[in-house]
C-alpha cells in the first residue's frame, strides 16, 4: 500500500501564488415558517416549490472574502403559503494571485459550489423539522449558471 504526503508546503501558498482557501463555512441565518400549521396536516396535500438561489460577497483584509449563498424555498398549494424555507450559508475565503476576470468566476461559481452542499442539508432538515414533505434539491452547475449570466445581453443582466 502506498502513503501519500500530506503535508502543507509553506511555498505552495506564498503571496505570489495562485490560491484558494476555505478559512470558515457557517450558517449565516435560516429561517422556517409554516403559516397554515397545523390545519394544513389535515389533508393531503402535493406543494408547488420554488427555489431561488442568489450570492452576494464582501471583501475582508488579507485576500479574504465572505461568500454567502442565499436559498430560498418557497411552497404553495392553491397560492396559499405552506412554508417558506430560506438559508444563507456562508464561507470566508482566502483568494488570492488571480486577475479580475479570474477572480470573479471563481467567487460567482467555485465558492457557491462548495458551499451549495451545506445549504442543501440545512434547506431539507428545515423542511423536515416543519413536518413537510420532503424537499430534495438536485446538484446545481454554477458554472453553466455563470457562463448564462455572461452570455445574457448587457441589458438583461442583473444590477
Amino acid at each position: 500500500m502506498s502513503e501519500i504526503d500530506t503535508t502543507l508546503n509553506p511555498e505552495l501558498t506564498a503571496a505570489d501564488t495562485k490560491t484558494v482557501l476555505l478559512n470558515r463555512i457557517y450558517v449565516k441565518d435560516c429561517s422556517f415558517e409554516s403559516p397554515l400549521a397545523p390545519s394544513i396536516f389535515d389533508q393531503p396535500f402535493t406543494p408547488e416549490v420554488k427555489i431561488s438561489m442568489r450570492t452576494s460577497t464582501r471583501q475582508f483584509e488579507n485576500d479574504n472574502v465572505e461568500v454567502v449563498l442565499t436559498i430560498t424555498a418557497d411552497a404553495t398549494v392553491d397560492n396559499r403559503s405552506v412554508f417558506l424555507a430560506e438559508v444563507h450559508q456562508a464561507g470566508v475565503f482566502t483568494v488570492r494571485g488571480f486577475n479580475a476576470q479570474e477572480n470573479a468566476v471563481i467567487l460567482a461559481s467555485y465558492c457557491p459550489s462548495i458551499l451549495f452542499p451545506y445549504a442543501r442539508v440545512v434547506i431539507a432538515d428545515l423542511v423536515m423539522k416543519g413536518n413537510m414533505p420532503t424537499l430534495v434539491l438536485q446538484p446545481v452547475n454554477f458554472d453553466a449558471i455563470l457562463a448564462q449570466a455572461m452570455a445574457a445581453p448587457p441589458d438583461s443582466k442583473p444590477s
